[in-house]
This record gives structure tokens, sequence and C-alpha cells, in this order.
């Protein structure tokens, strides 16, 4: 495990020097620090972006980068940010680094996936072009959704896009069977928390038996200049790049 020290730390951004070593952490491998915030020891995980020359390396943190200073010691961790991935996840909520933010304890299981995955392969796909029912009217109507395609959704505050995302994933849920990864970049706590009480209202989240869920929810740091929102963005576009013939639904804000 190659060690490095902080050079420089402007604001989400993170120089690294990595002194004599024979090779240099690769580009998205995931760096960790260990140190103590008032009093509360913290890890903090940085992703590599840029190798500068002269052994540094340029990172972008994942969460609030207070508290760091020249000299403190970066371990490379040889990988990239991975995530738990399986049926563990359902009724959970994560942080954009993969841990549970949602105080019921650790997340069980199988195997976990690195954030950058290469697209799934041709044979893998389907080839067809089909329709996704989401059960609303007005949208299978006026603008069909395509199966594996990706739809972006622009409005101005409180004209209903969470209201629509929240009755995707609950005809997703109901109606086809599937499961949904919910990504927030950018979420205010409230509306976060809204979200999630109002998935176990409509039973999209089963709090009784998490394993019936039909939802994981990842989200990104709200507040603060971080870079959380790059990985989240990632995570969807890479692990999930397409529909494979599975059929499973990710809807991404």
């Amino acid at each position: 495990m190659n060690t490095g020290s902080i050079v420089q730390v402007i604001g989400p951004v993170v120089d690294v020097e990595f002194g004599n070593v024979t090779e240099l952490p690769k580009i998205y491998n995931a760096l960790e620090i260990e140190y103590e915030v008032n009093g509360n020891p913290t890890k903090l995980t940085l992703e590599v972006q840029q190798h500068l020359g002269e052994n540094w390396v340029r990172s972008i943190a994942m969460s609030s980068t207070e508290g760091l200073k020249r000299g403190m010691k970066v371990n490379d961790t040889g990988g990239p940010i991975t995530v738990p991935v399986g049926e563990g996840t359902l009724g959970r909520v994560f942080n954009v680094t993969g841990d549970p933010v949602d105080n019921k304890g650790p997340v069980k299981f199988a195997k976990r996936y690195p954030i950058h995955r290469p697209a799934p392969s041709l044979t893998d796909q389907d080839v067809k072009a089909q329709v996704l029912e989401t059960g609303i009217k007005v949208i299978d109507l006026i603008c069909p959704f395509t199966k594996g395609g990706k739809v972006g959704a622009f409005g101005g505050a409180g004209v209903g896009k969470t209201v629509v995302i929240l009755e995707l994933i609950n005809n997703i849920a109901k109606g086809h069977g599937g499961f949904s990864v919910f990504g927030g970049v950018g979420e205010r706590t409230r509306e976060g928390n809204d979200l999630y009480v109002e998935m176990s209202e409509a039973g999209v989240i089963d709090q009784k038996d998490l394993s019936k869920s039909k939802v994981a929810l990842v989200y990104g740091r709200a507040a603060g200049r971080t870079s959380a929102s790059g990985p989240l963005r990632s995570r969807h576009d890479r692990v999930f790049p397409r529909r494979k013939k599975s059929g499973r639904a990710f809807v991404y804000r």
C-alpha cells in the first residue's frame, strides 16, 4: 500500500505527494485519510483525477475537507471506490462512497462493485426498442419512455419533478415488479427525508422487512463545496449504463 502526504488543499481539491514510489495511484483510485476533527475520528475518501508530475496526484474529496492540513498521511487503497450490490441494499440509504447513513446497521452484501465499470457487452443488451409503461397517462401518451434510455425532467421549484419520480418508482415497483436506484445529487436534507418517508408510506420501502423493498437510495452531499455529484452520476452511468435483458429500472435525478 502506497503512502503519501498532503501538499495542498483548495476547497474539495486535494493534492497528494507520493515520495519514492515505483508507481503512482491510478486514475480513479480511492485514497483514504484518517484523522480527527474536534476530537472525533474521521475517515475521508479521495478519488484520484489527475497525475501532475513530480510524484504529485490531484484528487477530489468525497465529503468535507474540514480539518485537513499539509503533511497528513494519505493511503492508497489500490483500487477505485466500491459500493455494495445486491438485494441487501434494498430499502437502505447510502452516501456516495457506499456507506449506509440510515442508522440501521451494516449492510448485508455478497460483493462490492467499483463505481467505474465498463458498459455491458452487446451480447448482454436487449437490442429491441421497447416502451417503458410508466402508468402515468400523459407520459405514456405524449412522451413515452424507452427502456434502457435516458430521460431528463426540467422545471423550476415546486412544479412536481420529485413527485413524478416518486410515482415512477412506485409504478415500476408495483406494476412491473422491478427495482429502482434513486440517486439524489444536491438534495436538501428535508427533501431526502420526505422522499424516504413517502416511499415507506407507499410500501416501496418495507420497514418491517427491508428485503421486500423495491428501491435503494443514494444521496450525495447536499451542503458544502464537494464533488460528490460527479461520482454519483458516474455510479449511475457506469454501473447501470443500460437496461440489461434482466429488466431492472433505475431512476436518477
